[in-house]
């Protein structure tokens, strides 16, 4: 029988709940499609018979360009296809209609994140490259006496930590204008607080200057995955009290920083390591839809260009 191709229908929650359920083991995936606008005819679907066998979704969101506006871009996620139907190229027709799809939904580009960019290269996203720092934690005979006081986040942070954030990527390239439902929705759920720090840092008056998020893995790994440093605080050292007390709450296995290469955060960087290595993250993947080639590379390559973790899809 051939497969149809065709949009989500509501009778097909339930064999998309299970398809990603079973391949991503731990992501809130499921979780936050029920909470994505128009989530139904966003959704694309390959079905064989009554069965629903791959899946992908997409969803416009906010991100700054290159050049400090706004631009809507496509951003794909939750694919997956069932063992016994891969191999048979249902993703491929399923980001071929994604394409049609985005575009007429006024989509300037299509960011996605993978580790297998092949499939997508062949229908037109390329890789594009961010640097990531890993190494052991630093040691307390290393780590600088903190000029500012650091402490687990609380709910009444909520309001301050966005502050932070909006101010410190307010012109930083390929990040999320995150909403306050992203705060209450989005953020909480990709920073379970099971597996996750927040470790925010306070002045002597008491102002919150800066956080970072950390994420701990059951194999002793660690991934420092979001920072935002203040204007009130001498950045250098405010990221420096930062990384000490990440250090301290890390795992005894290697810490992966994915953060954006600025001057406060790789000269604080043997606070939270003991030695760093850099290697080259290239599981981003973008395509150009309305937009040009030349605008989106820019985008994606900008000096300091950061995509958080918080804002997966």
């Amino acid at each position: 029988m051939t497969p149809a191709y065709r949009t989500a229908r509501p009778d097909d929650e339930a064999a998309l709940g299970a398809l990603w359920t079973t391949a991503f083991t731990g992501a809130p995936v499921e979780q936050l499609w029920r909470l994505a606008p128009e989530r139904h005819r966003r959704t694309l679907v390959a079905v064989d018979g009554d069965d629903v066998v791959s899946a992908l979704h997409y969803q416009p969101r906010p991100l700054r360009s290159a050049t400090g506006t706004v631009e809507r871009v496509g951003c794909v996620g939750s694919v997956a296809t069932l063992p016994r139907a891969r191999g048979r190229g249902h993703v491929r027709a399923l980001l071929a209609a994604a394409v049609h799809a985005m575009t007429a939904d006024g989509c300037a580009w299509s960011l996605l994140f993978t580790d297998t960019p092949g499939v997508y290269e062949g229908e037109g996203w390329q890789t594009f490259s961010r640097p990531t720092w890993h190494g052991p934690p630093a040691g307390p005979a290393t780590r600088p006496a903190p000029e500012v006081h650091v402490r687990p986040a609380r709910a009444a942070d909520r309001a301050p930590l966005a502050a932070l954030h909006d101010a410190y990527d307010a012109h930083r390239p390929l990040t999320t204008v995150r909403t306050a439902d992203d705060w209450a929705h989005r953020l909480p759920a990709w920073y379970a607080p099971v597996t996750t720090d927040t470790l925010v840092a306070e002045d002597a008056a008491g102002r919150r200057v800066g956080y970072v998020v950390l994420r701990r893995h059951d194999d002793g790994t660690t991934d420092l995955d979001e920072i935002a440093l203040g204007a009130a605080a001498p950045a250098e050292p405010l990221a420096g009290a930062l990384f000490a007390a990440a250090a301290e709450r890390a795992g005894p296995g290697a810490v992966r920083v994915h953060l954006p290469a600025d001057g406060a955060v790789l000269a604080a960087l043997p606070a939270l390591l003991a030695e760093a290595w850099v290697t080259d993250d290239r599981t981003g993947m973008a395509r150009p839809l309305h937009a040009t080639t030349a605008a989106v590379r820019a985008t994606v390559t900008a000096p300091g260009a950061t995509h958080w973790h918080g804002d997966s899809f």
